[in-house]
């Protein structure tokens, strides 16, 4: 059994875009709760999320853009709920917990390369797959998968990262990050055409971005996968794996129109243990994208962290 790490913090919760929004404080209470139901927290080491230092953000967004996110947040303290977007907003408690997500990959990167655990998931929230370098959308604040990334390579020295991200929807931040730096590859399966409709189609042998017909299931993508991932990765080598795990492609989820179900996020994640053991010494952190049944978002979650555990 690996050891893993469960990164998470229940300021998280505090981030709140009112009752009707889907990225609910609730989706991290549904995971909390399958992972007791499944006797799986047994099994993971806890650590209490700690909060990004601005140096980190700002390797992936500039400094105008954090100052620009933090003053929001500052002016949201009161209890007004500010527009960021048009699905992305900031209430009193919203910065905090954006710091602390960043934070936590940072965190999980800095004891899977020390060796304290082989593995890591981080629970929480707001995601960050969606925020490019000066631009928060889809409910995504500061770009959590591309901070850690980043902190892996300079902060411990390391030239191949990859990131594997299969929500239901296009990591357009994270591409829109990385297009000009081939350090990290980022392998990116999504629905299209479909939201956000932006970055699925930047150029560059690093970007390997798989789109998905609507009305697909597990089948169609672990063809795709298995095509266009699995090649580029054994090629590039990874030193260490990222996995943006968003868990929206489920056939339940009211945001996303694919048909996947909790094996085919078993599988996916035995895929990225295998390269992970063939290239990396096993190191993998993964971190919560979207996601938005509560219910299927809690088993997928446990079908992801089971399979890390028992690879």
């Amino acid at each position: 059994m690996k050891h893993i790490g469960y990164f998470t913090h229940s300021d998280c919760m505090i981030h709140d875009m009112g009752p009707m929004h889907p990225e609910s404080p609730m989706r991290l209470q549904a995971i909390d709760i399958q992972l007791q139901a499944d006797g799986l927290m047994l099994d993971l080491t806890p650590f209490e999320a700690l909060p990004a230092e601005h140096e980190w953000i700002e390797r992936a967004h500039p400094h105008d853009y954090v100052h620009k996110i933090e003053q929001i947040g500052h002016d949201a303290i009161n209890g007004d709920l500010i527009p960021v977007d048009g699905d992305t907003a900031m209430g009193p408690g919203s910065l905090r917990a954006a710091l602390l997500a960043a934070g936590a990959g940072c965190q999980a990167v800095d004891r899977v390369m020390a060796g304290d655990i082989q593995r890591a998931f981080c629970a929480t929230r707001p995601p960050g797959h969606h925020a490019e370098k000066s631009l928060a959308m889809g409910f995504c604040l500061f770009n959590n998968i591309a901070v850690a990334a980043l902190h892996a390579i300079e902060q411990h020295g390391l030239s191949r990262v990859a990131i594997i991200d299969f929500d239901v929807h296009n990591g357009n931040g994270t591409v829109d990050i990385f297009k000009d730096d081939e350090r990290v590859m980022v392998c990116s399966s999504f629905q299209h055409p479909f939201y956000p409709n932006r970055h699925f189609d930047t150029p560059g042998e690093h970007l390997i971005l798989t789109p998905i017909n609507a009305g697909s299931d597990g089948t169609v993508f672990r063809s795709k996968v298995e095509k266009d991932f699995l090649p580029a990765l054994d090629a590039f080598k990874p030193e260490l794996v990222l996995i943006s795990a968003g868990f929206d492609a489920h056939t339940k989820d009211p945001l996303g129109e694919l048909n996947f179900v909790e094996d085919d996020y078993r599988w996916i994640t035995t895929l990225i243990n295998d390269v992970a053991n063939r290239h990396s010494q096993s190191r993998i952190v993964s971190i919560l994208e979207g996601g938005y049944h509560l219910g299927a978002l809690g088993r997928s979650v446990c079908a992801h962290i089971e399979m890390m555990l028992n690879d």
